[in-house]
């Protein structure tokens, strides 16, 4: 809400502090951010004094009347830590792509400037393009944008989605000498607050378990270090596996990549995914359905026999693994008989075998709750509990706990499979590239949470196509910072870089109608993030006219 210098009386004393207030659950409060000691000290005080003199300097005002503490504005704070991703932001050259975009549309209106806001406000306060708009002046430097020009740039970025992708990739390969011989590809959901269905947005199964809502579907493409390649929307009542065809022609064609390994969880798993993937020349590590294969492999599956420990670094952690020749066969649509060379490599982990053990006891409660209350049964679905329901018929229909399907169940506990093309990679290598699918999921979950795409307010289709790309954009500059980070050895998630960057806070007040910025202390992380990437923070009392011209 703001920041001013407070003097509280304790005993027979005053007590000098720069206070910053703010709201919480309604509640207006208080948070000391420097104590600058007892009044009639800091009057004597040569730290004190050098300040005021410097604030004299500043202001042009007499050496022979200091300006006085008491006599400064109310303050008002600004994030400059914003300036880190201007600074990526830069390295990509967004600022000429999106200006020759600017000129070829004729546009008006500083687009780049107006897209650097929206992906600011993803990256730092996530917030809907009308709050981006009335928060922008919490940006130090940043110029300000008219709400109607954020909308527009959201059409503009639509129209421009693909350019984009193409510049982005071509740059991370010129700064960080991508080779990107690995994809990892999955998809999501993106839920609307809306329920009118279009093209693009369409009722369908949402990953969250929420029925008939109107969603996106999103596929995405990562290199190894999680980096975004590509994404692709598709209607929302697209399943999973209908998405492999399309992304992986666009892969092909935009990026110029020949040579892909589709890295990919076992819900883009299906035999005619497996054999597109085959057809374009690109090979596959994919996870396992190992329930539904046949009982020569389970009896590979359950017999101890060519089991290998494999390296762990956690302590009670059994993990092994053995190797399958396998050929995966099956039918086309023509009747003609497909077969897949593969490697399955089966893993057991007690580890794992305990969080099994314990999702299925979870499942088994729910059941038991459903037998208690029967109108249950109707309403869940088959991924729920009542998977352990079996249906009875004597003289009417009756439901008991399905006990034969839990026994199944529970013989897989801690087995997990992985099948691929990549016959001549070792075992150490395909669980090293699948592990690795864990920085997709992560994409995912920073894209829902830290950039907080969703729920969706904007209505058209050509405006939430803009917004995605906000969101790849936001994404690729808040991963290519922790890889700029991991190589300097600084160890940081998503969430504490944020926390570091809305740290760097610049207080700005008014004294003898000058205006000033006074520099915070920002966290132990906001000073590696600035000392990775050489960026020189202001000095600890700056003319704001002088900032904003270096801005």
């Amino acid at each position: 809400m703001g920041m001013f210098i407070k003097i509280s009386k304790v005993n027979n004393y005053q007590y000098v502090q720069l206070v910053r207030s703010y709201r919480e659950n309604n509640t207006t409060k208080h948070e000391v951010l420097f104590n600058f000691g007892r009044l009639d000290e800091i009057q004597n005080n040569p730290s004190m004094q050098r300040l005021a003199l410097r604030l004299t300097e500043l202001s042009g005002l007499s050496r022979q009347s200091p300006p006085s503490l008491t006599d400064m504005s109310e303050a008002q704070m600004f994030n400059w830590g914003w300036f880190v991703y201007r600074r990526l932001w830069q390295k990509f050259g967004l600022d000429g792509i999106l200006s020759s975009i600017q000129k070829a549309g004729k546009t008006q209106f500083d687009l780049s400037s107006a897209c650097l806001l929206m992906v600011l406000q993803h990256l730092l306060n996530p917030a809907s393009k009308l709050r981006s708009y009335q928060q922008q002046v919490r940006y130090a430097g940043l110029p300000n944008v008219k709400l109607h020009n954020l909308y527009r740039t959201l059409d503009i970025l639509c129209s421009h989605k693909e350019l984009l992708e193409t510049r982005m990739f071509e740059a991370n390969r010129s700064l960080f000498n991508m080779q990107v011989d690995v994809v990892f590809y999955d998809v999501t959901t993106f839920s609307f607050e809306s329920v009118k269905a279009d093209s693009l947005r369409d009722f369908g199964f949402s990953k969250d378990c929420k029925f008939k809502e109107v969603q996106v579907v999103l596929g995405m493409f990562i290199d190894c270090e999680g980096r975004p390649v590509g994404y692709e929307l598709f209607p929302g009542n697209t399943f999973d596996g209908k998405t492999m065809e399309k992304a992986l022609a666009v892969i092909e064609k935009r990026f110029g990549i020949h040579r892909v390994i589709i890295v990919a969880d076992r819900g883009l798993n299906s035999k005619l995914n497996l054999k597109r993937i085959t057809d374009k020349g690109y090979g596959y590590i994919v996870a396992s359905r190992l329930k539904n294969m046949g009982q020569k492999v389970h009896d590979e599956i359950f017999s101890p026999q060519g089991y290998q420990e494999l390296d762990n670094q956690e302590e009670d952690t059994q993990i092994r693994y053995k190797i399958i020749d396998y050929t995966n066969t099956f039918r086309l649509e023509d009747g003609s008989i497909c077969t897949l060379p593969e490697k399955l490599i089966i893993t057991y982990s007690s580890k794992r075998a305990k969080k099994d053990n314990a999702d299925r006891n979870r499942l088994i409660e729910k059941a038991q709750k459903m037998l208690e209350n029967k109108a249950l049964i109707k309403a869940s679905s088959k991924r729920g509990g009542k998977k352990y329901l079996r249906e009875v018929t004597d003289n009417e229909t009756e439901w008991v706990l399905d006990s034969e399907a839990v026994a199944r169940d529970e013989k897989f506990d801690g087995y997990y499979g992985i099948q691929t093309s990549e016959t001549m990679l070792s075992a150490g290598q395909v669980l090293d590239a699948y592990h690795t699918l864990w920085k997709i999921e992560e994409s995912f979950r920073i894209m829902k949470s830290t950039l907080e795409v969703r729920p969706i307010f904007h209505w058209t289709e050509e405006r939430i196509k803009g917004h995605f790309v906000i969101c790849f954009l936001a994404f690729l500059l808040e991963r290519t910072l922790e890889i700029h980070l991991k190589q300097a050895r600084v160890e940081a998630s998503p969430e504490s870089i944020r926390e570091a960057l809305n740290s760097l806070q610049l207080a700005q007040i008014e004294l003898e109608e000058k205006k000033y910025f006074i520099k915070t202390k920002g966290t132990e992380l906001s000073t590696k993030v600035l000392r990775t990437l050489k960026i020189q923070p202001p000095r600890n009392v700056t003319p704001v006219e002088k900032l904003l011209l270096e801005t």
